[in-house]
């Protein structure tokens, strides 16, 4: 009996990694979802992190004469780009209060609520000869990166000024998507009709490089280390989105 029971449970779990169709019901819908989010903060994390590393490179390197004054004006030029260009929006009808309050609490929640900007304060005003403890010292270590500190908060609120006009964009990935999707259709349905030819390789690579593509316009967008106009960076996206469901829907198999 127990050998039959030990054959038993090997070919259930031989039927179990055999069977794709288990190992999806195990992943589950809020598994996804919650691996979705992850990976979305992941990559917005990360984009932060790499144009505040920019940004102090560029005050070594490329920019030693502005240097606080570079992050400020970028930030000048975001809030001049939303209140000048982008004054209609379907998520909200005033995308430039949108975005400064947006970029008004992510400087709250990550610098005031967490006692930073308090730090700095405490921290900032030179020590006394007779001045004794902790303070003295921290001042010595902060002193040479003053400007790459106030920096990396400025950046901050570029990022987040950014990040509220992507959130704004996202509708022209949507309309572009359902103009491509139409059109790759009709060229799907004329290709079934008039006995074309069907292409699973152009199909499955054209379906795997439209989330990479909206992920890249986070990224690259996010991490610029200079002021750019939002659309020069979201409409060649977007187009090239579009262009990869026009042909995701156009190669689609001819029969279900």
């Amino acid at each position: 009996m127990s050998l039959s029971l030990q054959l038993r449970q090997s070919l259930q779990m031989a039927e179990a990694v055999a069977d794709p169709r288990r190992r999806v019901v195990q992943e589950g819908l809020i598994s996804k979802s919650l691996t979705a989010v992850a990976k979305i903060i992941q990559w917005v994390l990360f984009s932060l992190v790499f144009s505040i590393i920019i940004e102090w490179a560029g005050m070594v390197l490329w920019w030693p004469d502005e240097g606080l004054d570079h992050s400020r004006t970028m930030l000048a030029k975001e809030i001049s780009y939303l209140d000048n260009d982008f004054r209609r929006s379907v998520v909200t009808s005033d995308p430039a209060r949108f975005a400064k309050r947006f970029a008004d609490n992510t400087y709250h929640y990550l610098f005031e609520v967490t006692r930073f900007v308090d730090f700095i304060r405490w921290v900032s005003p030179q020590s006394t000869t007779n001045e004794q403890g902790v303070r003295p010292k921290l001042h010595k270590v902060y002193h040479p990166i003053t400007e790459f500190v106030i920096a990396m908060m400025q950046v901050t609120q570029v990022f987040s000024v950014r990040l509220a006009i992507l959130t704004l964009a996202m509708p022209i990935f949507l309309l572009f998507s359902l103009v491509a999707l139409v059109d790759g259709l009709v060229q799907r349905d004329l290709r079934r009709w008039g006995g074309g030819r069907e292409s699973s390789f152009v199909y499955h690579y054209a379906k795997k490089a439209a989330l990479p593509l909206v992920v890249l316009t986070w990224v690259t967008y996010l991490a610029l280390p200079f002021s750019l106009h939002p659309t020069f960076v979201v409409l060649p996206f977007a187009t090239l989105f579009a262009l990869t469901v026009a042909v995701t829907a156009s190669t689609f198999k001819k029969y279900l």
